[in-house]
Parts: C-alpha cells; sequence; structure tokens
C-alpha cells in the first residue's frame, strides 16, 4: 500500500471518507426514524469490571501522547472499543436531538469532535493487527469490524441527523464560514448522501445489509492471505538448494532451529531468491506458492471475491449507479471507468509490445537449452541487466544502508521543506520501532514520526504509512499527528547492517511521502487533514519523492558505502541511469493488468457478477482480453488481490499509475528550473500538496501547485515509451 487509515481521526470521518461523495438524491425527504439503528441499539454492553484497569480509558501521559504499549492487553480492545461505540452513540444522539436549530457548530463541528475513545481504541487496534497480529487479534478483526460498520450505517442512515446536516448545507451561503469551515461542511454533507442517508427506509436497509456482510467477507479475504502467505516455506539444505544466492542473503535467510536457509513469500525475499537462484526448479515452486495462494481449500479466497464483487455491484445498483467503479470515481480525477481504462490502455499498449521484445531477448540469451517461462523471468532479466549494463544488485547494494538512505530522506524533506528530524526515546510496539520528533522551519513541533522496517511472522507484508492519532485543530487544541512508516525488509544477522535494494530505497522514499503528507497538514479538521483526497491523487505526494533518489546530488548526500563511507562511483550510477528502463516492459504490464482486472471485477453490473461462478476464469478471460502473455502474472491474481478485496483500492489500483501522471510532470518542473532544490516550485509543493490534505479538490491543488494541467509525457518519457504510444 502503499497508504492504510483504520479510521479518521473521528470514526464517523472515516466512514463518511471512505464512501467517498455524491450529492445525489438531495431533495427526497427524510423518513421515519432507521429500523437498522434501532434493531441493533441494545446490542452492546460492557460492564465496570470489564473496563476496570483498561487503559485506552486513561489520559496517555507518554511521551508525545503514544500509545503505553507495554501495558495494552489484548483484552483490553473489545471493551475499550464497545465503551467508544456507546459514548460515541450518545454524542450522535445529542447532536441529532438537539432542539437547537442545526448550526455549522452544534451539527457539523460535533460531529467532527465526536467518538474520541472509539478513536483511541480502532487506530491502536487497528495498526497493532497490521504489525503484531496473533490468534486473539484476528478473532477480534472477525468482531470488531463488522461491529464498526454497523456503527458507521447507523450514523450515517440516521434520518434526524441527516435532516440536521443537510439543513446546514442548504443555508451554506449564508454562513459566512471561512475556507476549511466550508469545505468540513461540504465534504460531511456528500459522505452522508453517498453512504445513502436520502434514500428509502428499504434501500438503506438493503445497503446495510450488503455492507455488514461486506465487512465480514473483506476481513476474512485478508486473514486468509496471512495465514497462506505465512504457511509456505522452502527448506533449502544442499549447495545445490542455494546455488547463485548472495552471502549477505544467505545470512539472512538462515534459521538456526531448522539448520537450513528457509525462504518464504515475503516480497523482499521472494524477489532476491527469484533473482538470484540458479535453481530453476526451486524458482518454479516459490513461483507457483506465490501465485496460488488462496486458490484452494478452506482459505480459498476465490468465492470470497466473487461475492464482494457481486455485493458492491447490488449496492451501486441500489444507490443509482451503474457499477461499483461508477461509484468509486465519480469524485477520482478519472471520473468514469471508461476514463481509468483509456488511461491504462495508453500505457498497457507500449509496455507490452517492450515485454514481449524483453521476452524475446531473453529466449535469445537461453538459447535453445529450455523454454523460457514466467518463473524465469527476475533471474534471466537480472542476468540481462549484467550482460548490457554490468551492473547487478550486488554491486549497488553495499551503498544503501537503511540508516543512511533514511536520514538522506530526512535531509531532502530538510532542503525542501525546511523541516527537520531528531530521533527521539519512544516506547514502540515493537523493539525494531525507531522514533524521530519532526519540527517545522521555526522549531514547532509537527508530528512523531515511528518507522518499522523489518520482516516479521506476525507482520502483513508490503509496506505502508499509517497513524495512530490524526491532527485536528478544532477550537485551537492543536493535536499533532503519530505517524508509522512500515516495511518488510529482510532482518541481517546481529551486528550487519542492512542493505538494501535499490527498489527498496525507491519504497523507502514513497513511504516517507505519505508520512510527510501526514506529519506537514495544515487542516484543523480531521475529516480532510493530512493524508487526504480521491485515490488516484493520494499516491502522487509520495510516488513525486521517488524521483530523488537516483539524483547525483541526493546520491552524494546518502549513497555511500556502509564500510569506507565512500561516496557511490560516479560510473556505478551511469550505470545505474543507463539501466533505469531495464525490464520496464515487464513492470509496466503486470501492474497495469492488476489494474484492468481490478476494473474489471468492478465495473459489472448487478446482474453480470451474478454470473460470476469462477475466480480464475473470470480473471483469465479478462486478462487475455486484453493480450497479456503467459510469461507475465498480474501482480495481483483475484485471490490474493488484498489492495480491492481487503483494502481500500476497490476500483482504484489504477490510482497509483494515474498519480504517476502527476509525479512525473511534478517533478519535470524541478528538471526545468534545472535545481532539484528550487524553493519556488517546493514552497508551492509544500503549500498546496503536503500542508494542504483535502482542502480543495484534487485537480485544483494540483493546478495551484504546477501552474498547469498535468501532462502524461513526462511519465511515458519516463518509462522509455515515446507519447505517441509506441515502445
Amino acid at each position: 500500500m502503499k497508504l492504510s487509515k483504520i479510521t479518521a481521526p473521528a470514526l464517523l470521518a472515516l466512514f463518511l471518507g471512505a464512501c467517498g461523495g455524491a450529492d445525489r438524491a438531495d431533495d427526497a425527504a427524510p423518513e421515519a426514524a432507521d429500523e437498522a439503528a434501532a434493531a441493533q441499539a441494545d446490542d452492546i454492553a460492557v460492564t465496570e469490571a470489564e473496563l476496570a484497569g483498561n487503559p485506552f480509558l486513561e489520559e496517555w501521559d507518554t511521551p508525545y501522547g503514544v500509545p503505553p504499549f507495554s501495558r495494552i492487553e489484548d483484552a483490553h480492545y473489545m471493551p475499550a472499543i464497545k465503551k467508544g461505540v456507546l459514548e460515541l452513540r450518545a454524542e450522535i444522539d445529542l447532536i441529532a436531538n438537539n432542539a437547537d436549530e442545526p448550526g455549522f457548530d452544534n451539527t457539523i463541528v460535533a460531529l467532527e469532535r465526536a467518538g474520541r475513545l472509539l478513536n483511541k481504541a480502532a487506530y491502536t487496534f487497528g495498526n497493532i493487527t497490521g504489525t503484531d497480529i496473533n490468534d486473539e487479534l484476528r478473532a477480534l478483526q472477525s468482531e470488531i469490524y463488522p461491529m464498526l460498520t454497523r456503527e458507521r450505517d447507523a450514523i450515517t442512515m440516521n434520518d434526524e441527523l441527516y435532516a440536521r446536516v443537510k439543513a446546514v448545507y442548504d443555508q451554506r451561503e449564508t454562513l459566512g464560514l471561512d475556507e476549511q469551515d466550508a469545505r468540513l461542511l461540504e465534504l460531511t454533507h456528500r459522505g452522508f448522501v453517498r453512504a445513502g442517508a436520502a434514500l428509502s427506509p428499504e434501500v438503506k436497509e438493503q445497503v446495510a445489509e450488503i455492507n455488514a456482510e461486506i465487512s465480514a467477507l473483506t476481513t476474512k479475504f485478508g486473514q486468509n492471505l496471512l495465514l497462506e502467505t505465512k504457511a509456505f516455506t522452502m527448506e533449502l539444505k544442499s549447495d545445490e538448494d542455494v546455488a547463485g544466492l548472495s552471502d549477505d542473503f544467505k545470512v539472512g535467510i538462515w534459521d538456526d532451529e531448522k539448520e537450513a536457509w528457509v525462504v518464504g513469500l515475503n516480497r523482499s525475499s521472494y524477489e532476491t531468491f527469484m533473482t538470484q537462484s540458479e535453481n530453476r526448479e526451486l524458482r518454479e515452486r516459490l513461483f507457483n506458492g506465490y501465485r496460488l495462494r488462496a486458490t484452494g481449500g478452506e482459505r480459498d479466497n476465490g468465492p470470497i471475491a466473487i461475492k464482494v464483487a457481486q455485493l458492491r455491484a447490488k449496492r451501486a445498483e441500489l444507490m443509482g449507479y451503474d457499477s461499483h467503479a461508477h461509484y468509486i470515481l465519480e469524485y477520482n480525477m478519472a471520473k468514469t471507468p471508461k476514463g481509468a481504462e483509456d488511461f491504462l490502455l495508453r500505457v498497457w499498449e507500449p509496455g507490452l509490445a517492450q515485454a514481449k521484445q524483453e521476452r524475446a531477448d531473453m529466449q535469445a540469451m537461453i538459447g535453445d537449452e529450455l523454454t523460457f517461462a514466467a518463473h524465469d523471468w527476475w533471474h534471466y532479466a537480472e542476468k540481462l541487466r549484467l550482460e548490457r549494463y554490468n551492473l547487478d544488485e550486488n554491486a549497488t547494494k553495499p551503498y544503501f544502508k537503511l540508516e543512511n538512505v533514511r536520514d538522506g530522506a530526512f535531509t531532502m524533506a530538510n532542503r525542501l521543506f525546511g523541516i527537520t528530524f531528531e530521533e527521539v526515546e519512544v516506547q514502540g510496539w515493537n523493539p525494531v520501532v525507531v522514533s524521530f520528533d519532526v519540527k517545522d522551519e521555526n522549531g514547532e513541533h509537527l508530528g512523531l514520526f515511528m518507522t518499522d522496517m523489518f520482516a516479521r511472522e506476525s507482520k502483513r507484508g508490503g509496506a505502508w504509512m499509517n497513524s495512530y492519532r490524526g491532527t485536528s485543530n478544532i477550537d485551537g487544541e492543536s493535536i499533532r499527528p503519530l505517524v508509522t512508516n512500515n516495511m518488510n525488509l529482510t532482518t541481517p544477522p546481529e551486528g550487519e547492517p542492512a542493505l538494501m535494494r535499490f527498489s527498496e530505497v525507491e519504497t523507502l522514499f514513497h513511504e516517507f511521502g505519505h508520512g510527510l503528507h501526514g506529519i506537514m497538514t495544515k487542516i484543523d479538521y480531521p475529516t480532510f487533514s493530512g493524508v487526504d483526497g480521491p485515490r488516484d491523487y493520494t499516491e502522487f505526494p509520495a510516488q513525486i519523492l521517488e524521483h530523488w533518489t537516483a539524483q547525483p546530488e541526493m546520491l552524494e548526500i546518502y549513497a555511500r558505502h556502509h564500510e569506507t563511507g565512500e561516496v557511490i562511483p560516479a560510473d556505478l550510477v551511469e550505470r545505474m541511469r543507463l539501466a533505469r528502463n531495464h525490464n520496464q516492459g515487464f513492470a509496466t504490464t503486470e501492474y497495469t493488468a492488476a489494474s484492468l482486472l481490478d476494473l474489471a471485477w468492478h465495473s459489472l453490473s448487478s446482474e453480470e457478477a451474478a454470473k460470476i461462478t469462477d475466480a480464475r476464469a473470470f480473471e483469465k478471460e479478462v486478462l487475455a482480453g486484453y493480450g497479456l502473455i503467459p510469461e507475465i502474472e498480474p501482480r495481483y491474481r483475484s485471490q490474493y488481490f488484498s489492495h480491492i478485496f481487503a483494502g481500500g483500492y476497490s476500483a482504484g489500483y489504477y490510482a497509483y499509475l494515474w498519480s504517476e501522471i502527476l509525479d512525473a510532470d511534478g517533478f519535470d518542473a524541478f528538471k526545468q528550473a534545472e535545481n532539484i532544490w528550487d524553493p519556488v516550485i517546493a514552497g508551492r509543493l509544500k503549500k498546496w500538496v503536503y500542508e494542504a490534505g483535502g482542502l480543495r479538490e484534487a485537480d485544483e491543488l494540483y493546478r495551484n501547485f504546477r501552474g498547469q494541467d498535468p501532462s502524461i509525457e513526462p511519465l511515458l518519457e519516463g518509462r522509455g515509451f515515446s507519447a505517441t504510444g509506441g515502445e
């Protein structure tokens, strides 16, 4: 994921934001009290005995207000969340039944303040289940997330509450609101309507039932995937098994207890093994272990994916949309499924053409010895890179020590935005967590930045940014964020440095960009502070920072040999530059294939979705229709496509590539200025992107930074494709 929130700084804010925004059925009259809310009004109870000694009920006097992790036990979560739900219900009742006329403060701002205890517990629970899950927490997920979904629906489908929100919205032109106030009102009203507040009681009830079922299914999907990922390992015991593996990788995967080298499906270890291993049989075995996860048995995610797609299609139909994708994309930059697909095809066609040439080049390298297959791609792509550019990752890794790369990112942020990072002693959720106090150019505290860089069995895969606390400045009560960055680097042996592949360097800078978006916000209201905006915009603040990683001025700062301190040699940098687009056809095709698959799942009508009975058959038909070659798998097959079936990217996985239009065009401004630290451009980037949150619509924020609409040409050129669509 890169970006992933459990809640917004208020539970309500998350649920409204998660539903997107549309102002449909605006004039429908509110109906009688919501049956779904009434039906579950008494289903949650918690006793004083259950709450005794619960740290979530206390004011935390820890440094920076971080959760007191050493005191929080698994048994504390459910009572605290139940208590938080009950408190939130009481707050909502007071707002909905207020005898005073609806106003901005007593309705909109009051909603923004609601749910403090629930936020506190849910933020912590959501983060911990991503980094240090166990069987007890996994069981709690299955109870807590459907519960929170029901609460969301009880709020957004509360007729009295919506009537007050709509009354304030209808008089918005006469309230004298400033820009942030007006934006909060707009987004709050939009969120209620998008969640179904203006629907008939019968349709509301159906939507609520669908929401609850989707919540349970997506939770199960994610749990199945994690268990399946952790269940697969290969034990390597002979020289033949480890042929080609680098010494540092072998040291990192050695298991004393098993007296073997053990490699699993962690993406970092997976790609390293697939690239380095000379043992073709083991490469195929690992490849199949990765791509066949959650495809059979009791943890088969295929039926879950089908059911989720069917439910989303049905819900979209009930709410007046042609498909789930139409619903989701209405307020995204792409606007429509066709807009997203047309964009993807502009990149798909040259990318696929280049991938076919890459395949031919690798087959030519192999000769008649064997027929090139999908599990050969990483290995022979690396051999071809070495042959063409005299470059392999083992030559560059010594210059990318984790601490140096991280400090380089900090220096970049300081040069661009004037902010500083100071390491501080703060107890984290895991002993590997390292924390930093972030200050602005005036020395004022901006937030706490907490890093968790290494893989472990209890941690989900990938890399992401999250928060333990969001930002708020209502009535001058300044609350600054607790932001996290998470990666899954292989843990080095004790006393040895963590050396990174260059792709991992780019990932660190990417997640750091999300972190800055969360830390630097100047927005007062939690609903649109920090990381905010449509999916095809929110990746932009992360992706633009990846451009700095390979700039010579930047490499001089952080790319230093971990033993000698020597700056990475100029000839090695030049070889990296020449090899920049090596294997770009593969990278573009596997990503775009997954994006097109996501759109296909979510562009189905309710009737079309109901006919699907086999997830793999549907997937193969879709990808064959676009001409995907058999040697390339989509980056995510449906059964392990957690972004869309267990995360927040449904109908939005294309966003990473769409955001690349913005980041390539945005960095082009620095290139045109011939100064990657240009203070004027950096100042606009700071003001209109990192500080602005969701203050305005995404295209307006981008224009305010760039001074123009984005062009796709820098993206195509950056990938080595021509603007006309050829190679």
